[in-house]
């Protein structure tokens, strides 16, 4: 780990979570993520620890995720990363934000694994959303969104209580990824985009019943602990409709059968989702249009072509 990122904030966190007499063993520095710096941190008492760091003023990329997780957390049904401690400190030529989480060994994923996933899974989806939303969080009557706005990727993610899933999902998700993206798109197609968003209610339909969502539910955001638990990562949380985390399961290659398969033991899906696949995945398809660029142009197009002339 670098000098300065082993500073005050950092090492009173260890200190009072583990005890001053517990020393730094090895820190390592950890592959993967476009956002964050990560690492390992061993301590003398045998503790491993997952850290999350980023420069001073991006520090609102982990108050949320602790927010995130703490709403999952609340409700019982499936596993996160315990939070340690999170914060800011000064090093000697910049300033950092930190996140400490437990570290977690992990395993390969057994056909188990898949199935307590599923369940565990459509368990936080059919939680009761007051377990993490008093009834002064969102206004009277709205359903959908969640305490704050938070992050999916780099980009912000807007929460704000609606009280129509398909009102949430045109304001919240496509027409601010569309209005990030719009350079990339001819003025027919423009048009083509106004069309579906004035339309998005034939197309979508409001779900049975709120759900929590991790909003950002790829392979890469589950890991495979001991004994086949899953366990949840970097959350994009929000109350939705539970079809747009399942359809963003099957954007990346999807998950193995087995998972569809016992998570259809819920009866949560109806039988016509994968009608509106798609188009909850529109929006993180423009996303990645929007972080990454024109690669993924032509799959965003497609999707729109596929809903409207």
């Amino acid at each position: 780990m670098e000098k300065q990122f082993f500073y005050t904030s950092l090492a009173r966190a260890l200190a009072t979570n583990y005890g001053i007499d517990v020393k730094l063993s090895r820190t390592f520095r950890l592959s993967g993520g476009d956002i964050n710096k990560a690492y390992g941190i061993e301590l003398s008492n045998g503790t491993d620890i997952f850290m999350k760091a980023n420069e001073k003023e991006n520090i609102d990329f982990f108050t949320q995720e602790v927010n995130n997780l703490n709403a999952m957390s609340k409700t019982k049904t499936i596993s996160t990363p315990e939070v340690i401690a999170y914060g800011t400190d000064d090093g000697e030529n910049v300033g950092y934000s930190f996140l400490l989480l437990k570290y977690i060994p992990e395993e390969n994923p057994t056909n188990q694994f898949w199935e307590n996933l599923a369940h565990k899974l459509s368990q936080l989806h059919k939680s009761d959303i007051t377990i993490f939303l008093s009834k002064d969080d969102f206004d009277a009557g709205c359903n959908f969104g969640f305490l704050q706005d938070n992050y999916i990727g780099r980009t912000k993610q807007i929460n704000s209580a609606k009280k129509s899933w398909i009102e949430f999902f045109r304001d919240n998700r496509l027409a601010p990824q569309f209005k990030l993206t719009q350079k990339y798109f001819s003025e027919s197609e423009s048009k083509k985009i106004t069309k579906l968003l004035d339309n998005l209610d034939k197309f979508l339909v409001e779900p049975k019943f709120p759900s929590l969502l991790h909003g950002d539910l790829w392979s890469g955001n589950i890991l495979c602990g001991k004994n086949s638990e899953p366990y949840l990562i970097d959350p994009a949380c929000y109350v939705g409709n539970l079809e747009a985390d399942i359809a963003m399961t099957e954007l990346f290659g999807g998950f193995p059968q087995r998972f569809y398969s016992a998570y259809e033991e819920s009866g949560f899906l109806d039988s016509d989702y994968t009608s509106r696949r798609d188009l909850y995945n529109l929006y993180h398809v423009l996303n990645h249009l929007n972080l990454f660029g024109q690669n993924y142009l032509s799959a965003a197009k497609a999707i729109i072509d596929n809903y409207v002339d």
